[in-house]
């Protein structure tokens, strides 16, 4: 008779909503063995257990994140505030921790080098929640451009404009989310530009922040609510990227990430301003191909991708140091310079 497979021991630093949807889709997939949630608010930490209770009824409350990290864990989900995201994520590496972190994993590049070189140090997986990645379509449109089929990729045009803001008060101060709309929703856009560009050398970033309409100046010292950068690769090929809060569009929302190559393109869309529901297509002159449409499950993917790493026992991935490549170009964007 075969043992019993032991799960990996996971805890949660923050359960708002984004934690919060991401500890039910792995309580949900039942790969890991949910030890300890910790939150600022321990109303929404008890919340969380209940909500889960079911399928974790192991997992209790903790006081802090040092209380947290200080269980038999394997991993940590960090969903805290941006500016803890850094300084929380080399604690756990340090601790032995593998972790999965909201995006961004930092509010700057040299944040972002720090988490990077204590994941190789411990030799632990680390993992960011770039969650449009796992989107139905996404992959097979990454590797349209990827392998050729598109011809020669040239030009991309990438767009995430939210009729919103977000509702919580650490967003709008630098200090703490490090920066404004482009580091909530570019971040995306910039993400999926590079993976389908295959982190080709960035060879010059041109942007333009605006406040309330304002133009600001660089580097930033108040946060952007609107922004246009232009990214341009040593290859010729250039991605303009804009992004938006509190935008009058429409609808809740406009999501679209098109890549174009002499041969056709591929294009990402969100359907009716949903922030959920999208159709990927690849187009051939007046000639399109659905790839993928209405897919509403993608939010726990990558979450739970990260756990079925851990349990399989992968450690530090190679492929971990393009984050920092991200979070250099968000840092040309806002005027900063990467050390």
């Amino acid at each position: 008779m075969n043992a019993p497979v032991s799960l990996p021991r996971v805890g949660f630093a923050g359960v708002g909503w984004i934690g919060l949807n991401r500890l039910r889709a792995i309580a949900a997939a039942g790969m890991a063995e949910i030890v300890g949630i910790a939150d600022t608010s321990p109303d929404a930490a008890q919340a969380a257990v209940r909500s889960i209770e079911a399928r974790a009824p192991t997992a209790r409350v903790v006081r802090d994140f040092d209380e947290l990290l200080a269980q038999d864990l394997d991993g940590i989900v960090i969903a805290t505030p941006s500016g803890l995201h850094a300084s929380q994520a080399t604690a756990a590496l340090e601790h032995g921790r593998a972790v999965f972190c909201q995006k961004p994993l930092a509010r700057t590049a040299h944040e972002a080098a720090q988490v990077i070189r204590a994941a190789r140090a411990s030799d632990r997986l680390l993992s960011v929640d770039l969650c449009y990645r796992t989107v139905a379509g996404v992959p097979q449109l990454v590797e349209l451009a990827r392998s050729g089929e598109l011809g020669e990729l040239y030009a991309a045009d990438l767009v995430f404009h939210n009729a919103y803001g977000p509702d919580k008060s650490w967003f709008y101060d630098l200090q703490q989310s490090g920066g404004g709309c482009v580091m909530d929703l570019g971040i995306h856009l910039l993400d999926l530009a590079l993976l389908a560009f295959n982190y080709q050398e960035v060879c010059a970033v041109h942007s333009r922040l605006h406040r309330a309409g304002t133009l600001l100046r660089k580097p930033i010292e108040e946060l952007e609510d609107h922004a246009f950068a232009e990214v341009q690769f040593s290859t010729g090929a250039t991605a303009r990227i804009a992004c938006s809060w509190r935008l009058s569009a429409g609808q809740d929302a406009v999501i679209e990430a098109a890549f174009y190559g002499t041969r056709g393109s591929a294009i990402l869309r969100n359907i009716d301003g949903s922030f959920y529901n999208f159709t990927v297509e690849h187009c051939v002159g007046t000639k399109r191909r659905a790839i993928a449409g209405r897919d509403d499950q993608w939010g726990g993917r990558a979450a739970n991708a990260w756990v079925r790493k851990l349990s399989q026992g992968t450690r530090f991935d190679e492929r971990t140091e393009r984050l920092y490549d991200l979070s250099v170009l968000v840092d040309a964007i806002y005027g900063r310079q990467s050390g």
